[in-house]
Formats: structure tokens, C-alpha cells, sequence
């Protein structure tokens, strides 16, 4: 990392660190296992507990580590530029719906802090896309009546509280943030209290589906399930083939305090200048700091100088908070579907007891919360109105957006082909602390050296599908940007869909 970045790491998981839950060790059969303790993966396993299931929580790393350890937590139905788009391909209706199951979703999560008691630095605010192009005011606008005729309080507004003027924005009241790893700790309790069980350092590596479903994992156990949730953000089963429906977007986080008064008062996002996040938590016993939170500089993981991107959003957060101290920086990765809405219900066509939640495009706290509420209803025989707008079977919309699938295809071809053509540097020539895919006579490495000099070689061949993977030299990770894969230097899968680490050579 240059000297404008810091190395705090997230904050969520810093400020929360919680206990441990022991690896899966036994044989176990329950109702439900549901692979995967972020967002989506624990508001299922709580409702389904408080359902009266036996539910199972298996987890590769630890519970809301992952993406959710690293959001930004901002819990809003407006999700940049959506409704306009939606009226657009899904009509006034499916716009209707996808407002109404998001709205739903945030209030339902507010009764449960509420009910738990869950000190989670629950702020109820407005949420803000803003634009300051001229020529982008009426997309706004159009955008303010979409939003409005899908039931949600918006309005097109030329005033915020941010430090600098803008050409307009959509507002929509009442919405939220809060404290995401405290809160998901609190659920992991009430999962415990209510006979589930939490199981960490647990990757699951196999999916037999029948009647039970059977999970292998890497601890040796067997788990016997009548009802499969995929949770693990980017789906770590291939039958489905939604990674042809998912395009991976890493996204790079600076924050720090801030004086109170300079806090803007709302959470806010713009599609410009390659997408900037605005929000502040609260932070310290005095209240005279706000925390504040800058996100931005999204890419396709495994591409381009992540460094330099850091240096671009610190800058860019000094400019605009001036009297900012930025502390700690980190990354989060989302993934976008291809026909915009997430991916949530049956895993397959032929899914009877098999379930996913993926797709959450940059939105996965109010999609996960959603996402918790449909899955529950689909399991236990319920009717939930917006199962068919969420639906991955869905046909018609994937047509009408092809060029959208097409274009991710293309992406994907472009780099299983031409990642192979690329000039590869000698190993030798790696500096401290850098990463490069080299050749040997083995065939291509990815080759690491440490700070001490020692070089670490694995394979470059992406353990999903076969893609070379690249070096981000910021977070010291080998990525793959077909589907986002990521790796250690050492080879640890750190990120799926990959389930199987890197193969290790010698060099």
C-alpha cells in the first residue's frame, strides 16, 4: 500500500469481533442447512429457526466476515438507478413489487432489533442518488417518478447535505444504516438460542440432491438436509449456471473520523466518477466525531493497479472532508445480474429442496433481509407475492436484457483467451511484496514474493473454471476476474465460487 492508504482493515470487523463457533465434526441431519453465514445466509437460518426448523449454519470462514464484514450497511429500497428501468422491463408492477419486498424487508429487520434488544447503531436516514452532471438531472427526475409510482416517499431534490453542490437528486425518507456485524452476531445468538446450529471453518464442498439432500465438507462430515439454501453470495454450485447471469464488481472503501458537524446527514450515492459512496457512523462516547465511510472505484476483480485506485478515492475523500483522518481502508465485492433484479428462490428448473440468494448488485443488506423473508415462505409452504419477480428460473427477462448477458460473456471470453497471451514477466525480477503470473516449464505460475525475499509459486489456473488469475497487489490477493475467485498468496481460497485452493509448486 502507497503511503495515502491505511491499513485499519474494516471497521465492522474490528469494533465487533465476536466469539468462535467450532468446526462441523459430526454427522448431522436437520431440516435445513444453509451454506453460507453473511446477510442473506443468516436472516434465512433466524426466520427459519423461529419457524421451527432445525437449521444447520455452515461456513467456510466465520460468520459475517466475508462480503457482509466489509459493506458500507447502508439499508435502503432505493438502489441507485433502478425503478426507471424496472417500469421499463418489468412494468409498473414489478417495480411496484421490488419496492415493496425491499420496504418490507427494512421494516421487518427494524422490529427485530427492536425485539432482540440489539444495540447495532440503528439510524433511521434519508438516502440520496445524486448527480452533478446537468445533462443527468432529468434521468433523476424520471428516475423520482418511478420510485414514487412504486410506492416509496421519494422526490427529485437540488439540495443535501453534502459539502458540494449538485445538479439534483433522488430522495427517499425513512431509510437506514447500522452497525452490520453487530447486528448479524445478535442473530447468530437468537439462531443458537431458538436449537440451530453455527458451524465455521466448515467449507462445503459437495451437493447431492435427493430426498434428503446429502453436504460433503472439508471437516469429513456429512450433513443430511430436506431443504438446501446456497447463501454463499456468489453461488459455489455450477448446475444452475448462474455464473453466466453474474458479473463479479469489487468495489474499495476508505473511512475515518470526521467532526460531527461536518457530517452530511444521509447516505449517498452517485453513478459518476465511477460510482461514489457516502455515509457516516457513529463513532466514539462523546459524539463529537462522526465515522465516515467513502466507497468507490468499483472493477472487475483481477484488473488493473488497485493501489492507484486507492490513492484516487483518498484523494478524493480529502478534497471533499477536508477535515477527514482517514484510518482504515478495505475492499467489498458484489455481484451484478445480468437482467438487474437478484437471483433468490429454486437453485435450478428441476430444484425441489435446493434454494439460492445471489445477484444483490451493490444492495445485499436490504436484498439479504429480503431474501431471508422469501426463502422462509418458500420452504415452509407459504405464499410470498414477489417470488416470481425474484425467481432464477426466470426466462423472459434474461431475453429482453441478452445484451447485457452477451457483453459479461464476451468479458469472460476476453480473459480466458487473452489472459493467456499476456507477456509474463521472469520470476526473478518480482520485488518484495509483488505478485506476478510467470512462466516456467511447468506452464504458468502465479508467483509471489514476500517481504523476506521467499518466493511462493501456485498455480494461475482459477480452481472455478480454469481462468488465469491476477495479481491485486494492494490486498495482496490472486483474483480472477472471470467470476471472482480469490485466492491467498499461498493459494487459500479467500473468495468463491472457488471451493478448492490453488495448487502449490516449487520454484
Amino acid at each position: 500500500m502507497t503511503e495515502k492508504q491505511q491499513t485499519g482493515g474494516s471497521y465492522w470487523l474490528q469494533t465487533a469481533p465476536g466469539g468462535r463457533h467450532a468446526p462441523l465434526t459430526e454427522e448431522l441431519d436437520v431440516d435445513v442447512a444453509v451454506i453460507g453465514a453473511g446477510i442473506a445466509g443468516l436472516c434465512t437460518a433466524r426466520e427459519l429457526a423461529r419457524a421451527g426448523k432445525s437449521v444447520a449454519v455452515l461456513e467456510a470462514g466465520r460468520v459475517a466476515a466475508g462480503v457482509t464484514g466489509h459493506t458500507t450497511a447502508k439499508i435502503t429500497a432505493l438502489h441507485t438507478l433502478v425503478y426507471d428501468k424496472l417500469r421499463r422491463t418489468r412494468g409498473a408492477e414489478g417495480a411496484l413489487l421490488y419496492a415493496r419486498s425491499q420496504s418490507e424487508a427494512i421494516e421487518h429487520t427494524a422490529r427485530v432489533v427492536e425485539e432482540l434488544g440489539v444495540d447495532c447503531e440503528w439510524e433511521r436516514r434519508s438516502s440520496y442518488t445524486y448527480v452533478r452532471d446537468a445533462d443527468r438531472v432529468e434521468e433523476l427526475r424520471a428516475e423520482a417518478r418511478a420510485a414514487r409510482e412504486a410506492g416509496l416517499p421519494a422526490s427529485f431534490v437540488t439540495e443535501t447535505g453534502l459539502p458540494f453542490p449538485v445538479a439534483g437528486a433522488v430522495e427517499v425518507t425513512d431509510q437506514a444504516q447500522f452497525h452490520p456485524r453487530k447486528y448479524l452476531l445478535a442473530l447468530t445468538d437468537d439462531i443458537v438460542a431458538h436449537g440451530g446450529r453455527v458451524h465455521e471453518d466448515t467449507t462445503v464442498l459437495g451437493l447431492e440432491e435427493g430426498t434428503p439432500n446429502r453436504l460433503s465438507t472439508s471437516t469429513g462430515a456429512t450433513v443430511t438436509a430436506r431443504d438446501v439454501v446456497v447463501a454463499t453470495h456468489y453461488p459455489v454450485f455450477d448446475r444452475a449456471l448462474l455464473f453466466t447471469r453474474l458479473s463479479p464488481r469489487r468495489e474499495l472503501v476508505v473511512a475515518g473520523p470526521v467532526p460531527a458537524d461536518r457530517d452530511p446527514g444521509g447516505m449517498y450515492i452517485t453513478p459518476e466518477e465511477n460510482t461514489r459512496s457516502v455515509r457516516t457512523a457513529p463513532y466514539g462516547e462523546d459524539g463529537a466525531r462522526r465515522f465516515l465511510v467513502i466507497t468507490g472505484e468499483h472493477f472487475t476483480p483481477g484488473t488493473g493497479d488497485t493501489r492507484a485506485r486507492f490513492d484516487r478515492l483518498s484523494d478524493w475523500a480529502r478534497a471533499h472532508f477536508p477535515d477527514v483522518e482517514l484510518t482504515h481502508s478495505w475492499a467489498t465485492q458484489d455481484n451484478d445480474p445480468t437482467d438487474t433484479v437478484p437471483l433468490v428462490g429454486p437453485l435450478h428448473p428441476g430444484a425441489r429442496h435446493t434454494y439460492v440468494a445471489t445477484g444483490f448488485g451493490g444492495w445485499g443488506m436490504s436484498g439479504g433481509m429480503m431474501a431471508g423473508l422469501l426463502l422462509t415462505a418458500q420452504i415452509t409452504g407459504r405464499e410470498c407475492a414477489w417470488s416470481e419477480l425474484y425467481d432464477p428460473r426466470r426466462l423472459a427477462s434474461a431475453v429482453r436484457e441478452a445484451p447485457s448477458f452477451l457483453k459479461h460473456q464476451a468479458q469472460v471470453a476476453k480473459h480466458f483467451v487473452g489472459d493467456r497471451l499476456r507477456p509474463a514477466p521472469p520470476a526473478e525480477a518480482l520485488p518484495p511484496g509483488e505478485g506476478a503470473v510467470v512462466r516456467t516449464e511447468e506452464g504458468r505460475l502465479a508467483v509471489y514474493r514476500d517481504e523476506d525475499g521467499a518466493l511462493h509459486a501456485v498455480s494461475a489456473r482459477c480452481t472455478h473454471l480454469g481462468c488465469l488469475v491476477d495479481f491485486n497487489a494492494a490486498e495482496r490477493a490472486w483474483e480472477c476476474p472471470c467470476h471472482g475467485s480469490r485466492f491467498d498468496t499461498d493459494g487459500k481460497v479467500v473468495q468463491g465460487p472457488a471451493t478448492r485452493p490453488l495448487e502449490r509448486h516449487d520454484i
